[in-house]
């Protein structure tokens, strides 16, 4: 244990991780507050995660070849987070993505098609146990800490219609439409016409039915259809978390899209997550098993884009920890239907849903990520000069 004793002991300066090697010895790190107990159940597990943390913790963790005896997952990502982000950035290339980000994210309409189907078109049961009610995948806007999930997503809701500037009977496109939840609130609050597209088929039959059991067939349409074959023009353009699997390549197709489909006095909310650090390609596990051909934008190269398509930048907010306490909220409800997911899906398929959502609360809370809102018009006094308008009712 020399090399690990070296590795963990230098390092581990916040918190405290004791980790179980496999034949049941213990080794402490750190000496802050009760620890975090980790136990390897194969020889050589640590080793492998070394070599490629990146992709490889969460292999490992899916696999069963290490468990959280005392502690949570949350509680083991923040430590190594907090204590040995250096490691990674040390050791470079060797742990580092390699693949640039161009290529990681060369998404043609058939690609983009079954990039979608890989991730939307699951277990419906399973997005309806650990969303809120009305199934909302994406960031939510707690304007007060003790906020339930169902209120912070409609605060998230009410804070895009008013950036889009809404007036009645207006035509709205929403890109990435999902279950039809923003689409459905945006037509019953400001009685506007949505059109949604999506590509996920899973999505399309349960936001369609939705809108029929809520009787707003005449106000809302969803549609099976990519942002790049979508033909006509709309008073407001809306797109929540769909931005992430444009990829970088596409750019500026997807930007010169919505300048074509956005009416001369309309405006356009865009609404993605994003890193606050220099331009890093995607961190191989999430890209293998939870989105493929997916890529976070960093603020510079999406500006850098927009201002090439001359859309004018109205408006740009960030949105630091609202992720975080997102992610939290779905792990919580994910962990009170894990027993029903383990029954249908298997141990493994849980495992992969604890990894990613614990990854993604802690990344937002100590890593570079954030969301960012960004409200585009063609002329810069389509929108209020001032942001009170946002917090008038």
């Amino acid at each position: 244990m020399g090399l690990i004793d070296r590795l963990f002991g230098d390092r581990i300066k916040s918190g405290s991780l004791c980790l179980i090697d496999h034949r049941g010895n213990r080794t402490t790190y750190g000496n802050d507050g009760d620890p975090v107990v980790v136990r390897f159940n194969k020889r050589g597990t640590l080793f492998r995660i070394l070599r490629n943390p990146y992709l490889h913790l969460g292999e490992c963790y899916m696999d069963g070849e290490l468990d959280i005896e005392e502690g949570t997952l949350t509680d083991f990502l923040r430590l190594l987070r907090i204590n040995m982000s250096d490691y990674a950035t040390v050791k470079g290339s060797s742990l580092a993505p390699t693949l640039a980000s161009v290529t990681q994210s060369w998404n043609s309409v058939r690609a983009s098609l079954r990039n979608v189907s890989f991730h939307y078109n699951l277990d419906d049961d399973l997005y309806r146990g650990f969303l809120d009610e009305d199934m909302h995948y994406s960031c939510a806007y707690f304007e007060n800490p003790d906020d339930t999930l169902e209120a912070a997503q409609q605060a998230k809701c009410r804070h895009l219609m008013k950036k889009l500037c809404l007036n009645p009977g207006q035509r709205v496109l929403d890109i990435g439409s999902g279950w039809g939840s923003l689409a459905m609130y945006l037509a019953e609050h400001a009685d506007v016409h949505v059109t949604g597209i999506t590509l996920s088929t899973s999505q399309l039959r349960v936001a369609n039915e939705r809108a029929k059991a809520r009787n707003l067939g005449n106000q809302v349409q969803f549609l099976l259809e990519d942002y790049r074959d979508h033909k006509s023009q709309y008073d407001a353009i809306v797109s929540v978390g769909m931005f992430e699997h444009v990829g970088k390549r596409n750019f500026a197709t997807y930007f010169e899209l919505v300048k074509a489909l956005l009416k001369d006095d309309g405006v356009a909310a865009i609404h993605t997550i994003g890193s606050a650090s220099e331009p890093t390609p995607t961190n191989p596990w999430i890209k293998r098993y939870i989105f493929p051909g997916g890529y976070i934008p960093s603020l510079s190269e999406v500006v850098r884009t927009i201002e090439t398509n001359r859309m004018f930048i109205a408006d740009i907010e960030i949105w630091r920890r609202h992720y975080a306490k997102t992610l939290s909220a779905w792990n919580e409800r994910f962990q009170k239907i894990r027993d029903e997911m383990k029954q249908r899906q298997g141990e493994r398929f849980c495992r992969l849903w604890e990894f990613y959502l614990c990854a993604c609360q802690t990344a937002f809370e100590y890593d570079s990520l954030v969301v960012f809102q960004m409200q585009l018009a063609h002329h810069n006094d389509t929108v209020p000069i001032t942001r009170d308008y946002l917090h008038t009712s």
